[in-house]
């Protein structure tokens, strides 16, 4: 299965102290060995990474968004990077019609059916999305 991963869990596995580190970094790894996988990426979740990583404080970056960049480097090199937005309709047109907080999910919900994926997060609000799931 091929899976486009939202913010939420590109930052999670690379900052230890993230609320939820273990609960996807223990989701990549059993998927990573079941070989069942493939992890990509795209434009709007990069840029999120970025910004995430340097505003906020308590991940230690807010005065080294460099830090935060060369993570962002390392971690394309291991995800592949998929359509932009300009060139997948179905991403532009999930985004269409819906609500303004809604729209980047809709995008990315798009972007991800149109790459024969599923959108990966650990938002529960997001209809159609995979949430990774926890231990129970």
């Amino acid at each position: 299965m091929k899976y486009l991963l939202d913010v939420d869990v590109l930052v999670a596995p690379c900052v230890r102290e993230h609320e939820f580190h273990e609960r996807v970094a223990s989701w990549m790894n059993e998927s990573a060995r079941a070989g069942r996988s493939e992890l990509i990426t795209c434009a709007v979740t990069e840029l999120g990474f970025l910004r995430t990583l340097a505003q906020v404080e308590p991940y230690g970056f807010y005065d080294r968004a460099r830090k935060g960049f060369a993570i962002a480097v390392e971690v394309e090199q291991r995800i592949p990077f998929c359509l932009s937005f300009r060139r997948s309709r179905a991403g532009a047109t999930a985004a269409l019609g819906q609500r303004p907080k809604q729209i980047t999910d809709g995008h990315l919900l798009g972007l991800a059916k149109a790459q024969g994926a599923e959108m990966a997060t650990l938002d529960e609000r997001i209809p159609g999305a995979l949430v990774i799931p926890g231990k129970n």
